[in-house]
């Protein structure tokens, strides 16, 4: 039984999968290769639990890790935006 002083972190949680900031740089090469404007991408909330502690701000863009036993990798990318 967890107590009301121990605190879960949503981004620890094993089925979570991995989020993290990508640089401008990068950011410029996914908006290219999808032909897309930052605003066409899907978003996300800059409060979304799954980045609390990543020190994301809005303008920023996230690059989601998924692991899978079929697919193997898969990326996806969201855009952060204020709720």
């Amino acid at each position: 039984m967890i107590s009301k002083k121990e605190k879960i972190l949503i981004p620890d949680h094993i089925y979570v999968p991995k989020h993290e900031i990508i640089n401008k740089d990068e950011a410029m090469k996914v908006l290219e290769k999808y032909h897309t404007k930052p605003t066409e991408m899907p978003l996300i909330f800059v409060s979304d639990p799954a980045i609390r502690g990543l020190g994301v701000k809005p303008g920023d863009m996230i690059k989601i890790t998924r692991k899978s036993p079929t697919a193997g990798e898969s990326l996806y990318y969201r855009y952060v935006v204020e709720e």
